[in-house]
């Protein structure tokens, strides 16, 4: 049986395939827009903001968790996967959220999180009040503990967060969390598990939702013996080809294999996208037609700014989507990573490790150039967006947000920054609420003070600062959409001969992209100059890191 959409949109496409070269904007729901003066963003503040999602010119919105969660990890420790954050709002806020953002021509995508769920959960709580050896035990991942009484943990694996990935729980017995302990795994061998996602995924699917978000996609199915579990360092050396016991599982597809055929239960199917930290060469096999559909490559996020290192991510990427059957997807931006307005800026360029490490040691400002850093990021996303495949914004870098380096220890909220003090500053930079207004207790955010703290360099790059200036970065990705739209072709494209430290292609449509990395000003090709990241020189050259669309007759 076949479901009909059960939306009541007017300006929504009924194209199966509408995702293949959409332009994705993440929210980030907490940050976003706060309706009722608490400082934490909610449903109804996104609802409230239609009309400039609408203009900027975006396909979809994908939204960070907005479940509720007791927030040890920003939302993705979740209570309940089939309700709302009574902070955030409700289910009918949601309905009328998605029927704003559809009667907008707006997709809107959910972030789905199964790898583990939050320690407040009623399972994870059924699980803490039965016996080991219990039905309700069976549901998580819980093992022995070592010692003459289980007093030790059963292995001396380390979360993702920082500290022991085994927490105890009084009687021997031990829980795994890969991430904070507030975050305790599903046995995803247990099919009592795999039913009750399949439940959430129609319980979202039914209200309107297109699609969704998989968070940790990689990690669901494990082998973990019940005794004599490996040592830390024989799973740093175990390779990452199918069979680890932790990541990237070869029978992880199995599961996804069940979730496409509750897809494809839609007109048109739902469709997902694969949070994979993996091998890129195995990264195919989440985005095949049999399984999610899409995976994230975070392949130039990870870049530095530099010709050749695009040009042979951007070539290795297609093929590897033209494998899965796919699209590939482009990101420099999301709420795990600093932004990539600061990330240019830095003598690393593009390096999202150094870019922490910045930060960490103290966000030294003599290092950083500002304005090198947004000039830089413009041209990667006029790029970006003139390449075949899905490109995915993150709130704010449409106004050339840089990361929030302002943020003093008791302000903080990431669990990173708390379980791994002087090794990992966390995340909260890129996760301050955006501004909206030139001035104001959280620059048009809300009428109270934000969760997380604004800095005042934000009031000249707020919306209603940039909005209609001639040249601002909100202009330039309201102008780059619409021509997007209007020049999007087949999923191709043809590298032109160019100089050294130029990137320069063309798509069938007769549309020219033209990246200048080098330090020299170039010519450009022929054609008709649509848009550039900024001004071209007095000799009509494209100046050093600029990004300027042609198109031929």
């Amino acid at each position: 049986m076949t479901l009909q959409d059960t939306t009541h949109s007017t300006g929504l496409s009924k194209d199966a395939t509408w995702w293949r070269q959409a332009a994705v904007y993440q929210i980030y729901p907490r940050s976003f827009a706060d309706s009722n003066a608490d400082g934490l963003g909610d449903l109804a503040g996104i609802s409230s903001r239609v009309s400039y999602l609408k203009d900027l010119g975006i396909d979809a919105v994908w939204l960070s968790p907005f479940y509720p969660s007791a927030l040890a990890d920003g939302g993705y420790d979740v209570d309940d996967y089939r309700n709302v954050d009574p902070r955030l709002g409700t289910l009918e806020d949601f309905d009328q959220m998605t029927d704003r953002l559809h009667e907008a021509g707006i997709k809107v995508i959910v972030d789905i999180v199964p790898n583990h769920s939050s320690n407040l959960h009623e399972w994870f709580q059924a699980a803490l009040a039965a016996p080991k050896g219990s039905a309700e035990r069976d549901r998580y991942i819980f093992r022995d503990g070592s010692g003459a009484n289980g007093e030790l943990p059963p292995a001396d694996w380390e979360s993702l967060f920082g500290g022991p990935a085994w927490e105890p729980v009084g009687d021997g017995q031990w829980y795994l969390h890969l991430f904070a302990k507030e975050q305790p795994d599903f046995n995803w061998s247990n099919n009592e598990v795999r039913e009750d996602f399949l439940k959430t995924l129609r319980f979202w699917s039914d209200r309107g939702v297109d699609g969704f978000r998989v968070d940790v996609a990689h990690a669901l199915t494990k082998d973990i013996p019940l005794a004599n579990l490996p040592t830390k360092a024989e799973l740093d050396a175990h390779p990452w080809d199918g069979t680890h016991p932790i990541w990237d599982r070869d029978e992880v597809h199995d599961v996804y294999v069940q979730w496409r055929q509750v897809f494809d239960e839609y007109d048109p199917p739902r469709i997902a996208v694969a949070e994979a930290w993996t091998e890129s060469d195995r990264r195919p096999a989440y985005a095949r037609s049999t399984g999610l559909g899409q995976a994230f490559n975070f392949d130039l996020l990870q870049a530095d700014f530099d010709a050749a290192a695009f040009k042979k991510i951007i070539s290795f990427n297609l093929e590897q989507a033209g494998i899965a059957g796919s699209s590939t997807t482009w990101v420099y931006s999301n709420h795990d990573v600093v932004r990539h307005a600061t990330r240019y800026g830095l003598p690393l360029a593009g390096d999202p490790d150094y870019a922490k490490k910045w930060l960490l040691h103290g966000a030294d400002q003599s290092e950083l150039d500002v304005e090198l850093g947004l000039r830089r990021a413009r041209a990667a996303t006029l790029l970006e967006l003139a390449l075949p495949g899905c490109a995915y914004l993150y709130q704010g870098e449409e106004l050339g947000l840089p990361e929030v380096s302002e943020i003093s220890d008791e302000q903080r909220q990431d669990p990173a920054f708390f379980k791994n003090k002087g090794v990992e500053v966390g995340r909260d930079g890129c996760r301050v609420p955006i501004p909206w207004e030139t001035g104001g207790v959280s620059f048009g955010f809300g009428d109270a003070a934000p969760h997380l703290p604004q800095p005042q360099a934000f009031g000249p790059l707020s919306v209603a600062a940039q909005d209609g200036k001639e040249g601002s970065t909100l202009e330039l990705y309201r102008e780059a959409l619409r021509l997007r739209r209007e020049l999007q072709s087949e999923e191709s494209l043809q590298w032109l001969d160019s100089n050294e430290g130029v990137l320069a292609f063309s798509r069938p449509s007769g549309w020219i992209s033209i990246t200048n990395f080098s330090a020299e000003p170039q010519a450009l090709p022929e054609g008709a100059l649509l848009l550039s990241s900024a001004p071209l020189d007095a000799d009509g050259l494209l100046p050093s890191a600029t990004t300027a669309w042609l198109r031929r007759s």
